[in-house]
């Protein structure tokens, strides 16, 4: 069980980014979140089995069909028990 925050930078918003990551995290039920943020970055959280979140991670990197993906920061974070996965923002 581990939890990661990502952010995920380029054009990535507007393209189907969290919609499409919060299907595939919830049907690898895993907890957490997805978001915009002002600055046209995207935010994610991910938490639950490790090849789970890692499958999330490599995803983020290549994002849906629309997107470009140029920056992905991942952050080791503890895990808090969360074990639904929202969209917001």
């Amino acid at each position: 069980m581990k939890r990661v925050r990502v952010l995920v930078s380029g054009r990535v918003q507007g393209v189907f980014f969290r919609w499409t990551c919060a299907s595939l995290a919830r049907g690898r039920g895993l907890g957490g979140f997805v978001r915009n943020l002002p600055d046209g970055r995207v935010e994610a959280a991910f938490e639950g089995a490790d090849e789970d979140v890692d499958a999330m991670v490599a995803w983020c990197r290549v994002g849906p069909e629309h997107a470009r993906v140029d920056e992905v920061t991942v952050e080791p974070q503890e895990p808090r028990g969360e074990r639904e996965f929202v969209v917001s923002g």
